[in-house]
């Protein structure tokens, strides 16, 4: 072992924060292995220390049932999950200045919080399956946000085709989360809890919603990508309005308050209720009295600026202060677990207000990247009677780790066959060193977005930040990025060529973790052609463009009106609607939604191996998808997700990884883009290129 990694395993400590005296202040004491220092003379503070030495001679469970309630009563769990919020989002950190985040703070009073928090993965689906199961996305294959696509992928599969441009192939991941395997949901209503499931899904529809995942109750049943439509009323979804007399109401507000009823109704039974927020994910609206708000307290010289950003925020908030006053006015507060985390880190590559939604500095990169600001998150555990009220820990922790600390805190066993990717934290939680080989991000793919990697995977130990690119470095080699996170915490230096023992020692990890996951990984591209390779262009983002001016037009003859559905053969140039109406106007197509799964079809049978397609677009930001058929319309499709970052107008870029001819190729519209407008599609396949000009 290297000088530079001796420190390794003991990954952090924790301190507890209490203030002193008036007019003083305490520095937070180090917390090792259980002992601590305290500076203050505050009952709550020795009643803490006390419930403490409880749980560790008599467990954790019947130290949370210590005090008011029966021993028999099992401890609740409430579990709130923010989507896209960035470690700088809130002011647990101290990294932002513009948003208001009081409620968080509160919850951060009353236990652990952890300054090193990992996601499993950079993007939203990928974490939500590693919490539900504990497994690593490398080992379900779920390492994309595309489980609301209609076709239904169950397991990876390895990629067979990339560009010439690129260096390595890419798993095509699954859509859906398979009900085999073993939910947190399914073990705890085994258990005797009521589950619920409150919010956002994306692990796919039914038979694969959380009703069919161990949760009794999903509100509101909905497997898309955001909120649908909107936050603020109305809404799109098919079974869920805003409440009478509030027109206007925001869907955390509607959704805390579902929450609420379901902690009044189990309140004497232990209950397990995942409230997986729509907050702070695109789209991009707000309550119009907070945008107003933070209009006027904005800086236009801070990264984080957007007021509409700021308002989102501040809603995500209040939904949480909601939750924590239920358990206090229900008075099971001090009988309930609280875990607060995000999916991924903050979004970047979004335009709202004139600027990105929000900056996650310090940290380098965001959502959709494998650096800092991608998977750090942040990250609160209140298990009373074994968090400190309080507290802060610098241990590295990870979102397949939930899974396994709540089962052991709660006394109950896993399924005899059951495994984790993730451990317990539960050491951690009562002040003293975690011991692991290291926490893993694996995300086989390059999105485009700021920063942006290509295929790759990490592992965090220590101080010490190790990225393989997947075949990037020369003849199908590996490339390295390392970093030393205590002191270059923005990812700005690559140490990888002056410590090449400390690389061999992490990539052995590396190795090891995919070799025990079974990861499906990507492979390097024979078809890579070094003439075609930008390494200039990694990390630029390629998905946007700014708006241009259209060419002038003929006016429009009122005595024959753009054509609507099935218009292919004449304005839409080939492409024919299906699920939606296409009317041209000055050379823009408008897509409306009339159907389940809306799409332009064209037939491309010329069009053969790895193609290329390119449209200039504009609509709300939202994911979705181009298939192809190549085997006809009766057989299976094969599918590429991208996303689409919403604004004006801009260029989209969809490799289709296709090994032979693609038949018939179709454009779906994104779930809650309504209307969709395309300037122009583009498709190219070797030497066959061609441009539809609407």
């Amino acid at each position: 072992m290297t000088p530079d990694t001796r420190q390794q395993h003991q990954t952090g400590t924790a301190s507890l924060v209490t203030s002193g005296p008036a007019g003083t202040s305490a520095q937070p004491p180090r917390l090792r292995t259980g002992r601590t220092r305290v500076i203050s003379g505050s009952r709550m503070v020795f009643r803490a220390l006390s419930l403490l030495v409880l749980a560790s001679v008599i467990g954790p469970t019947a130290a949370l049932a210590a005090g008011d309630k029966p021993a028999a009563t099992k401890p609740n769990v409430l579990f709130i999950l923010a989507d896209d919020l960035g470690w700088a989002d809130t002011t647990l950190y101290g990294h932002t200045r513009y948003y208001r985040t009081p409620n968080i703070e509160r919850l951060a009073k009353r236990g652990m919080t952890f300054t090193r928090a990992y996601s499993a993965s950079p993007l939203c689906s990928p974490t939500r399956s590693a919490i539900l199961t504990g497994l690593s996305p490398a080992r379900t294959g779920i390492t994309t946000p595309n489980c609301h696509v209609p076709q239904v992928v169950l397991d990876v599969k390895p990629g067979k085709a990339a560009p010439p441009d690129k260096k390595s192939i890419a798993p095509i991941p699954p859509t859906r989360l398979k009900t085999e395997y073993r939910t947190l949901a399914e073990t705890l209503k085994d258990a005797g809890y009521a589950t619920g499931h409150f919010g956002k899904w994306h692990l796919g529809a039914d038979p694969y919603s959380p009703l069919q995942q161990g949760f009794d109750v999903d509100v509101p049943h909905w497997s898309g990508p955001g909120p649908a439509g909107s936050y603020v009323a109305p809404w799109k979804f098919r079974d869920f309005d805003a409440d009478p007399g509030e027109p206007n109401q925001h869907i955390e507000d509607r959704m805390a308050k579902e929450a609420v009823k379901f902690m009044e109704r189990h309140k004497a039974a232990p209950f397990y209720l995942n409230y997986f927020m729509f907050s702070v994910h695109a789209p991009f609206d707000a309550k119009k009295s907070l945008i107003d708000k933070y209009r006027a307290l904005a800086n236009p010289a801070d990264p984080q600026r957007s007021p509409t950003y700021a308002a989102m925020v501040e809603s995500m908030d209040d939904a949480v202060g909601t939750l924590l006053d239920t358990l206090d006015r229900l008075g099971i507060a001090d009988n309930t677990i609280v875990v607060f985390t995000a999916d991924n880190g903050g979004n970047m590559y979004n335009e709202i207000d004139g600027t990105v939604p929000t900056s996650n500095a310090p940290l380098r990169g965001g959502k959709a990247t494998m650096f800092e600001g991608g998977t750090r998150v942040p990250g609160i555990v209140v298990m009373p009677g074994v968090t400190l009220p309080g507290s802060r820990s610098d241990t590295i922790i990870q979102s397949e780790d939930y899974y396994p600390t709540l089962l052991e805190a709660l006394s109950i066993k896993p399924a005899p066959d059951q495994r984790f990717d993730g451990i317990s934290i539960l050491p951690a939680l009562k002040g003293g060193d975690l011991v692991r080989d290291g926490v893993f991000q694996y995300f086989p793919h390059d999105p485009g977005v700021p920063d942006w990697l290509p295929p790759a995977v990490s592992v965090h130990r220590g101080d010490w930040k190790l990225i393989r690119i997947f075949h990037g470095g020369e003849k199908g080699a590996h490339r390295y990025l390392l970093f030393n996170l205590r002191d270059d915490l923005g990812e700005k230096v690559n140490l990888a060529a002056r410590k090449p023992e400390l690389v061999a020692e992490l990539d052995a990890l590396i190795e090891t973790f995919l070799a025990n996951t079974k990861a499906v990984v990507p492979v390097a591209n024979p078809a890579f052609d070094p003439a075609k390779y930008h390494p200039e262009l990694e990390g630029v983002q390629t998905n946007k463009e700014k708006p241009r001016q259209k060419p002038a037009t003929k006016p429009a003859n009122p005595a024959n009106p753009p054509k609507g559905k099935d218009d292919g053969e004449t304005v839409l140039q080939g492409w024919k609607p299906r699920g939606c109406t296409a009317t041209v106007k000055d050379g823009i197509v408008t897509l409306n939604k009339t159907g389940p799964a809306p799409f332009l079809g064209f037939a491309a049978g010329k069009y053969s191996g790895p193609t290329t397609v390119r449209l200039r677009i504009k609509s709300e930001a939202a994911v979705s998808h181009i298939d192809w058929l190549p085997d006809g319309l009766d057989k299976p499709a094969r599918s590429a997700a991208f996303n689409y970052p919403g604004g004006d107008w801009q260029e989209v870029t969809v490799q289709l990884p296709a090994t032979g001819p693609l038949g018939v190729v179709r454009i779906y519209l994104p779930a809650q883009a309504q209307p969709l407008q395309i300037d122009w599609i583009e498709l190219q396949s070797g030497k066959e290129k061609h441009r539809t000009e609407f």
